[in-house]
C-alpha cells in the first residue's frame, strides 16, 4: 500500500519545478558543473580518470601546496584540533583569529580587520553590515552574485550604473536625494571579465557626493598592487577607500573571508553583521594556512613576478590565435566565444586535449559574452603551456 500511494501522490509545484529544470537535465547531460577531482598534483588534476590541466583556478600564485603553507595548517591542526565548533560571537573566537585580523590589517593598510567563514559571506558582509533601509546603494552592474545578495538582504534601495563606468555613476547620482546616505559597491578586479576598477575616478566621485565606499578586492588581493596589497594600494588610494573586502581562497591557499576598515567601522560591522554573528568561526588550520601565506607573498616577491610573467605569455598566445578576451588587464582572462553552443564546444574540446576551463553562459554573462572563463597561475610550467597552446589551436579549429 505504501508503495503504491508513493506512486500515485501527486508531486508538488517546488519538486517538478526541479525535475522539469532544464539546466539540472544539461548537467546531467554534459557534466558541466560540479565536476570531481580525484586528484591533484600542482597545476594537474585528475577527472574521471584524466590528468587535465588546470585553466580555471582562482589561486593565482600557486601557493596552496607551498611547504611553509602545509608546515603551518598541519601544525595549527595538532594544537587547535579541526574547528572551534561555534560563533566568534558566542565561544568560537580564538588567539589565531586575532593574529591573523591584526596581520591582514597591517598587511591591507587599515587600522582593523574581520575574518569570516567564507568570502562569499565576507563579501555579503562588506554590504549588510553597513547599509540599511533607506539608503541608497550604487551598484556596478557587473557585481558579484555575493554582493548582490548582501544588497537584497539590506533593504536599501538599490541603483545600477554601467559596467565600471565613472560618468555614469556620477549622472546617476546627480539625480538622487544628495542627503539620503549612499554606499558605492565596486570589485577591484571583476573576476568574470578581468578587468580592473577605475578606482581613481570611483574614489573622486564617493568624496564628491560622499559615498561610503566598499570594495571587494577578492581577486585583487595577491595580484595587484605592493607585495600583492591589492587594488586600493595598485593606485595608492588604500586611505581613501573605507572597506576592503576578499577572500582567503584565492590568493591566500586558504577558505573563508575578511572585511577590513577603520577602527569604528570594524567594530560596528561585528555588532551588526548576521554573516559573523550567526556563522561558526574559520578553523584553525585555514587560518594558519592564510597567514602562512601571507607571509610568502611578502617575502617571497617571485610568485607575483612570475603569475605576471605567465600572464604575458597566455594573452600573446590568445592575441596571436585573434580570440576574444574582452579586454583582460590580469590574469582572469575570459575567451569570449558569443553564444552557448560555441562556447560549449570549445570548453568540450579543451577538455579532449587535457586542458581544464570553466563555462560561463546568459545570465551569468550579458548575451551575446557566453564565455569559457580562464585564469593564469604561478604554477603554471613551461610544459604546461605547450599543452595549454595545443588545445586552443585544436578548439578554434574543431569550432
Amino acid at each position: 500500500m505504501i508503495r503504491k500511494f508513493l506512486k500515485t501522490k501527486a508531486r508538488s509545484p517546488i519538486a517538478r519545478r526541479c525535475e522539469d529544470d532544464k539546466l539540472t537535465t544539461l548537467r546531467q547531460k554534459y557534466e558541466l558543473y560540479y565536476p570531481i577531482a580525484e586528484a591533484q598534483n600542482g597545476t594537474r588534476v585528475t577527472i574521471d580518470g584524466q590528468e587535465l590541466v588546470m585553466l580555471a583556478s582562482n589561486e593565482y600564485l600557486g601557493l596552496s601546496q607551498h611547504p611553509k603553507v602545509l608546515k603551518a595548517g598541519k601544525a595549527a591542526l595538532e594544537k587547535w584540533g579541526s574547528g572551534t565548533m561555534g560563533a566568534r560571537s558566542a565561544n568560537g573566537g580564538r588567539g589565531f583569529h586575532r593574529e591573523l585580523e591584526e596581520e591582514l590589517a597591517s598587511f591591507l593598510g587599515k587600522e582593523s580587520c574581520h575574518v569570516f567563514a567564507a568570502g562569499y559571506l565576507a563579501c555579503m558582509a562588506s554590504i549588510t553590515g553597513f547599509a540599511q533601509r533607506g539608503d541608497i546603494i550604487l551598484a556596478d552592474k557587473n557585481l558579484h552574485s555575493s554582493l548582490w545578495d548582501g544588497i537584497r538582504l539590506s533593504m536599501a534601495e538599490v541603483e545600477r550604473f554601467s559596467h565600471n563606468n565613472p560618468q555614469r555613476l556620477r549622472d546617476l547620482l546627480e539625480q538622487l536625494d544628495p542627503q539620503a546616505p549612499k554606499l558605492l559597491s565596486i570589485e577591484g578586479i571583476y573576476s568574470m571579465e578581468g578587468h580592473i576598477a577605475a578606482l581613481p575616478e570611483f574614489v573622486e566621485i564617493a568624496k564628491e557626493f560622499q559615498c561610503f565606499l566598499s570594495l571587494d578586492d577578492a581577486h585583487g588581493i595577491g595580484v595587484l598592487g605592493n607585495q600583492g596589497r591589492g587594488t586600493a594600494n595598485y593606485f595608492s588610494l588604500t586611505e581613501e577607500v573605507d572597506i576592503i573586502a576578499g577572500s582567503l581562497s584565492k590568493s591566500l591557499a586558504s577558505t573563508g573571508g575578511f572585511v577590513a576598515g577603520d577602527a569604528s567601522s570594524i567594530e560596528y560591522l561585528r555588532t551588526h553583521c548576521k554573516q559573523s554573528i550567526f556563522s561558526a568561526a574559520i578553523s584553525p588550520s585555514q587560518a594558519a594556512c592564510a597567514r602562512a601565506a601571507l607571509g610568502v607573498m611578502q617575502d617571497e616577491p617571485e610568485w607575483n613576478e612570475k603569475l605576471w610573467s605567465n600572464t604575458k605569455r597566455y594573452k600573446q598566445l590568445l592575441e596571436e590565435l585573434e580570440l576574444d578576451t574582452w579586454q583582460s588587464e590580469t590574469p582572469a582572462v575570459p575567451i569570449v566565444l558569443g553564444d552557448r553552443e560555441r562556447a560549449y564546444y570549445f570548453w568540450k574540446h579543451l577538455r579532449e586535449k587535457g586542458v581544464f576551463t570553466v563555462i560561463s553562459t546568459a545570465p551569468g554573462v550579458p548575451p551575446g559574452k557566453d564565455l569559457v572563463r580562464t585564469a593564469i597561475s604561478a604554477r603554471h610550467t613551461d610544459e604546461d603551456f605547450e599543452r595549454i597552446e595545443a588545445a586552443l589551436r585544436y578548439a578554434k579549429k574543431k569550432l
